[in-house]
Formats: structure tokens, sequence, C-alpha cells
């Protein structure tokens, strides 16, 4: 029965991990259960202390779970050693700014901005924040070419700061009549970068959608600090939204994959609202290195707020470049989402 229980939790978490194979535009309820793998893999590593403990050679079945489900695990905790940093790198950083709750503070702007000149990163990739003159002054000796898009007026707004020239800039291009668009909007922004053309894809798709009482009562819900009835309501709406919004970022990360085939050169960054084991995630991601996966370790956890504790931002690149030491960076709270940071290594042409 215990072995049963077993093949039966291994079979779960395979079905969880390769969930991101359902588009959410037919299954939307189900394109979110992804997040629920850790769950399954911290159940099987506690079958597996059991087998040790009282029957060692049953310790095959948990073992063979974990072989099966290597490439999710990868996908959502990957372990990576550590490897020395070659000379010549890029120092590439994503942030998502949270500025539209903070439009009128100064002290919040003022903290940002001294974080990136910390950072002296060569390429940023900042979602959700506006520069203004006086900040693009300030940030001029470090980031001399600064570009911003923007879908509609006081819609979403995605800024790149480089250290090299930025030679073109386009919103990746969506139908008119797609019912889908909305204020937020991936861009690409042309880069020559030592001679190369490269792609600087900057993303912020489709939030989840979730209120701010919403987002509070799922923490309550988490904490046990609501009845029963209130709490099958609050799984109920939860599902619905995150399955309404990732319905809607479906075909979002396929303009972004389409728009990917016409470039040779790509360093792609963002705030996807998706997870690691997702629809969006490995759409966009087919043909590109994800940086964290490849180099990173842990959860990377870059979303921190009302109890959602998930990587959401993500960074890629096409194999011409090799990532080094993709992280987390903690150093900065002000936002609800951390910075991913990451060094770039061109690979040397043959």
């Amino acid at each position: 029965m215990i072995a049963g229980a077993n093949v039966a939790t291994i079979l779960l978490m395979l079905l969880v991990g390769y969930s991101d194979r359902l588009d959410p535009s037919v299954y939307p309820k189900l394109s979110n259960i992804g997040l629920t793998f850790p769950f399954f893999v911290l159940v099987n590593l506690l079958f597996l202390a059991f087998w040790l403990l009282f029957k060692k050679r049953w310790a095959l079945i948990p073992l063979a779970g974990m072989l099966l489900g290597y490439q999710p695990m990868r996908n959502y905790c990957p372990l990576n050693l550590p490897q020395a940093v070659p000379d010549s790198t890029l120092c590439v950083v994503s942030f998502n700014a949270y500025n539209q709750r903070h439009i009128d503070d100064g002290e919040f702007r003022s903290e940002v901005l001294d974080y990136l000149r910390m950072q002296q990163a060569d390429i940023v990739f900042l979602q959700e924040f506006s520069l203004r003159q006086a900040d693009r002054d300030s940030l001029a000796d470090l980031y001399p070419h600064i570009d911003t898009t923007r879908v509609v007026s006081g819609g979403d707004v995605l800024t790149l700061l480089s250290r090299y020239p930025i030679v073109g800039k386009e919103h990746i291009p969506t139908p008119a009549d797609d019912p889908t668009v909305s204020a937020y909007h991936s861009a690409a922004f042309l880069l020559n970068i030592d001679g190369d053309t490269v792609c600087a894809i900057n993303n912020h798709l489709e939030s989840t959608r979730l209120t701010e009482q919403e987002r509070s009562d799922f923490k309550k819900m988490l904490k046990g600090d609501m009845h029963k009835k209130a709490a099958r309501q609050e799984s109920q709406l939860l599902i619905d939204r995150l399955g309404e919004s990732t319905e809607a970022r479906a075909p979002q990360a396929r303009y972004v994959a389409r728009y990917l085939e016409r470039c040779r050169s790509v360093i792609l960054a963002g705030d996807f609202n998706d997870g690691p084991i997702s629809y969006v995630r490995r759409t966009i991601g087919q043909n590109l290195t994800d940086c964290y996966r490849e180099s990173g370790n842990g959860l990377g956890i870059s979303y921190h707020a009302n109890a959602f504790y998930v990587r959401i931002d993500h960074l890629m690149c096409s194999d011409d470049w090799i990532p080094y030491e993709c992280k987390i960076d903690k150093k900065i709270t002000i936002s609800d989402h951390y910075p991913l940071r990451c060094r770039l290594k061109k690979r040397p042409k043959h």
C-alpha cells in the first residue's frame, strides 16, 4: 500500500511537472498546476527517507521518480556547480520596480536609481519604472543609451538602459483585433555590441488580475485565518483568476516566440507573470537558454509579496551566449519583485 501511494505520488508529480505542455487557451484551469510541483517533490523525498529507514531496496521507487522528473525539477530548482566567471562578460539585470504604487515617492525613486548605479551593469531591463529626464541625466555616465516603449498613454512602460548603442526598437506586434491586447507588452531593442546586432527583448506579460483584497485573502487562507467555506470559495476564485490571466498570456508568449525567429543573437528578460513550469516560459524559451536554469541555484524566488513565493522573472539568451552566476538579488526590497542578475559571455566564433 505504501509503495502504491509512492507510485501514485510520482505519477502526479510527473503530470504536474510536464503540465507546461498544456495550452492555457484549451485548459485554463489546469494551466497553473505547475505551482504545486514542489509539494509533490517534497512528498517523494519523504517516501525516499521512509524507504531508506525501513526497506532500502524500495528506495528505488522514489529514486526512479526523481530521474523521470529530472527536467521539471531542474526547471523549478536547479543545482549547478560553481564556475569561474571569465573575463569580458556582460552584466545583465532585469528588475520590475513596481513604480505604479510609488509615482510621487521621491525616496522610492532615489532607492531604485541608487541600486542601478551600484550594480554597474552593462544592460538593464526595467519594467514598471518610467525614468524622468533628471533620472536619465543622473545615469548618463553609466548608461549613455536609454530608451523606452509604451503601449498606450498611461499604460505599461518598458525601459532599457545600455552601455551599448541602441540602434532601433520595436514593439513586438500583435494583431490589432486580438482580444488579449492590453497595457502589458513586449518590446525589442536592437543593440550594437562590438559590431554585432543583438535583440534585447524586454517583457512584461499580462498580470495575474488579482486585486489587493484577493491577494490579502489568499494570504489569510494560507495562514488558516479563514473559515472552510470561505477558503473553498477563495480557492475557486484563485483558480479562475489565474486561469484567465494565463489564458491571456498564452498568445502573448506565442507572439514573442514568433518574433524570435527573426533574431540571430538574443538577450531576453522580464516579468513573465508565470512560474518555472508554465506554458509561457516553455513557449518563449523553446529555442533559448534559460540563464537561471543553467547557472543559478535553488528556487530563485523573484516575487515575494502576498505569500506568492515563486520565480516569475526570467532571463534567457540565444546559444551564442554562455550564462554565468545567474542569481536573485535580495539587496533591494522596495518592490514586490527582486531583481534578476546574470553575467553573459559571448561564445567564440568558429
